[in-house]
C-alpha cells in the first residue's frame, strides 16, 4: 500500500514536470503522458501487476474520465463566440464522424485486407478527434486562428465522440450478432435523442437547483457539479441512450448561464479534468507493451497516414466546400487539426473487453495496441506541427484570442468587489454619489441601509448613517506579488495595547485584523489587543 502511494505521488510530480516542459519545447503535453505510462508499463520497477485483467478496469476508470472531460469540454465553451459556426460543426460531429469511419474501413478492408466487419471496427474506434488532445493543442500554443477556425474545431471535437460511440457499439453489437442490419438506424437516433433530451432536462432541473440553493463553503458547489456529470452520463446510458452526449449538453448549457460561484468552478475543474487526463493517459500508456507496438507498427503507420492525407481531408471536403465559406486554405487546417487521442483508445478498449471472450478479436488481432499506435503518431506528428502549419497556411490571427473561444473566467479582467460601513466620522456622509469623486476605474454599484433596504444608486443618491456601500473595481495585475504575513497579538506582548500610528514600521504595514468573528481594517487610532490576527503587507523588495 505505502510503495502504491509512493509511485502515485512519483507519477504525479513527474507528469506536472513533463508538463512545463512539454509547454517550453512545444511537446504536446498528452503525449508525454502517454510515453511516461509506456515506460513505467514496461519496466518491473512498477509495483502493479497489468496483464489482460486490467483492460475491464482501465475501461471503467477512463469511462469516468472522459465524463469529466466531456462535461468540462462543454462547460468551458463560450456559446457566445461558437454559436456562429455551431450548424457546421454539429455536422462535422455527426455526419463528419459517420464518412470518417466509412472511408477508414474501406481502406482497411481493400488495402489492409481484413475483413469487414473488424475493418467498421477499426474506422468506428478510430472516426472522432479528441476533445482533450484539440483542447490541450490550441490551449496551450494559444493558437489564434482567423475565421472562427478555432471554434469550429473546439465544438466538433468537444462533441463527436457521442457518435464515435455510438458507432463503436453497434459494431460490437453486429459482431456479437446481438443487433441486426435493420436496427442499426434505430439504435443510432434512440441513442442521440435519449442522450439529448435527457441532457437538455437534466441542465433545466439542475439550474432551478443551483440557483436557489447557497453553499457555506464553494466546495460544495463543486461536489453538486460532479455528481451533476455522473447523473447526465449514467441515466441515460441505463437507458440506451448516450450519456457522453447528454455529458456535454449540460455542461455548455451551465457553463453559458450565470451561476453563484461559476469562476471557482472554472478553476476546480482546471485541476480536475487536468487530473482525469494525466490518469487517462498514463494508464492507457502503461497497457502498452512494446513487443506488440512493434509488431502493430506498419498497419498502425499506413492507416495514420490516410487518415491525415485523405480520410479526413475528403470528409471535411465533402461537408465544408458546398458551404463556400470556408477557404481550401481553412478547410485544410480543419482537416489537419483532427488528431487522435484519449476516446479513440478507450472505445477500443471497451471493444476489446466485449469481443476478446467470444475470440472476435484479441491474439492475432489487437485493436488497442493498434489505436494506441496510431494516437501516438497522432498526437506526437499532427500535434507538434499544427502551430507552423496554421502560420504557413497563414491563419493566425495575432489580435484573436483562442481562450475566449472557452468560458475560461481565469483569462478575463477580474472584478474586486469591497464594501464601505458608513459611521459617523466617514467624509461620505450625507453626499451624493457625484460628489463623492470616485476614480474613473471606481464604482459603487450597492447600497444597503440600515433597514436591509437594497439600493442601485445614481448620481443623486444621499449616502446615510449606517449604509453598506457596495464597490467595484479592477482587480491587482502585475507582475510583483503582493507578500502578505500573518501574525498574533500576544498577551502581554509589546504590541498588546499600541496603536497602529505608533507601530509605523517602514517596509510593512497592517492592511486588515481578525478580531474573533469580527473583520477591521484599521487606521491609525485603531489599538491591538491580544488576540488579533494581523494581515500585514511587507515589500517584495525589502
Amino acid at each position: 500500500m505505502i510503495v502504491s502511494l509512493i509511485f502515485i505521488a512519483v507519477v504525479i510530480l513527474l507528469c506536472v514536470l513533463l508538463s512545463n516542459a512539454s509547454n517550453r519545447y512545444g511537446v504536446p503535453v498528452l503525449l508525454a503522458f502517454l510515453i511516461l505510462g509506456t515506460v513505467f508499463g514496461n519496466n518491473t520497477i512498477i509495483p502493479l501487476d497489468l496483464d489482460e485483467d486490467a483492460f475491464p478496469f482501465v475501461e471503467k476508470l477512463a469511462t469516468v474520465a472522459l465524463i469529466f472531460i466531456m462535461f468540462y469540454g462543454g462547460f468551458g465553451t463560450s456559446w457566445k463566440t461558437s454559436r456562429g459556426v455551431a450548424v457546421e460543426s454539429g455536422v462535422l460531429a455527426t455526419a463528419g464522424v459517420i464518412i470518417t469511419a466509412a472511408l477508414t474501413g474501406l481502406f482497411c478492408h481493400f488495402v489492409l485486407r481484413w475483413d469487414w466487419a473488424i475493418s467498421f471496427l477499426t474506422g468506428s474506434v478510430l472516426s472522432a478527434p479528441a476533445a482533450a488532445s484539440v483542447f490541450s493543442i490550441l490551449r496551450t500554443r494559444k493558437l489564434g486562428l482567423k475565421n472562427n477556425t478555432a471554434p469550429i474545431l473546439e465544438i466538433e471535437s468537444g462533441s463527436n465522440d457521442p457518435c464515435s460511440n455510438i458507432l463503436t457499439i453497434m459494431m460490437i453489437a453486429v459482431m456479437t450478432g446481438g443487433i441486426s442490419g435493420g436496427r442499426i438506424a434505430g439504435m443510432f437516433f434512440q441513442q442521440m435523442l435519449v442522450g439529448a433530451a435527457f441532457g437538455f432536462f437534466l441542465a433545466w432541473i439542475s439550474l432551478k437547483i443551483i440557483r436557489k440553493m447557497r453553499f457555506v463553503s464553494s466546495g460544495y458547489t463543486s461536489l453538486l457539479m460532479l455528481a451533476i456529470a455522473i447523473l447526465a452520463y449514467s441515466v441515460p446510458s441505463s437507458m440506451n441512450g448516450n450519456g457522453y452526449l447528454a455529458a456535454y449538453l449540460v455542461g455548455i448549457i451551465l457553463g453559458n448561464q450565470d451561476i453563484p460561484g461559476k469562476k471557482e468552478l472554472v478553476n476546480f475543474f482546471d485541476g480536475f479534468t487536468g487530473l482525469m487526463q494525466v490518469l487517462i493517459f498514463f494508464m492507457i500508456g502503461m497497457l502498452a507493451r512494446t513487443s506488440s507496438m512493434l509488431h502493430w507498427a506498419l498497419p498502425a503507420a499506413a492507416i495514420f497516414l490516410a487518415l491525415l492525407l485523405i480520410v479526413r481531408p475528403a470528409a471535411m471536403l465533402i461537408l465544408l466546400l458546398p458551404l463556400r465559406k470556408y477557404s481550401l486554405r481553412q478547410i485544410m487546417l480543419i482537416s489537419f487539426a483532427g488528431l487522435r487521442g484519449a476516446s479513440s483508445i478507450v472505445f477500443a478498449i471497451m471493444a476489446m473487453t466485449a469481443l476478446s471472450d467470444d475470440g472476435l478479436i484479441g491474439g492475432r488481432f489487437d485493436l488497442f495496441t493498434l489505436v494506441f499506435m496510431i494516437v501516438l503518431l497522432s498526437i506526437g506528428v499532427q500535434g507538434s506541427f499544427i502551430p507552423l502549419l496554421s502560420k504557413k497556411l497563414d491563419m493566425i490571427d495575432p489580435n484573436a484570442d483562442v481562450m475566449k473561444t472557452f468560458s475560461d473566467f481565469s483569462e478575463e479582467t477580474d472584478l474586486q468587489f469591497s464594501e464601505v460601513i458608513i459611521d459617523e466620522h466617514n467624509p461620505w456622509l450625507d453626499k451624493e454619489v457625484m460628489e463623492l469623486g470616485l476614480p474613473s476605474d471606481m464604482r459603487l454599484c450597492r447600497i444597503v441601509r440600515k433597514d436591509g433596504k437594497k439600493i442601485l444608486p445614481g448620481g443623486h443618491t444621499v449616502i446615510r448613517l449606517g449604509d453598506h456601500v457596495v464597490l467595484f473595481s479592477k482587480a491587482f495585475k502585475s507582475n510583483s506579488q503582493l507578500m502578505i504575513i500573518q501574525k498574533t497579538v500576544k498577551k502581554g506582548g509589546r504590541h498588546d495595547g499600541e496603536a497602529l500610528r505608533d507601530n509605523d514600521k517602514t517596509g510593512s504595514q497592517i492592511i486588515m485584523i481578525k478580531r474573533g468573528d469580527s473583520t477591521i481594517i484599521p487606521n491609525g487610532n485603531t489599538v491591538l489587543r491580544a488576540g488579533d490576527l494581523l494581515y500585514i503587507n511587507q515589500a517584495a523588495d525589502k
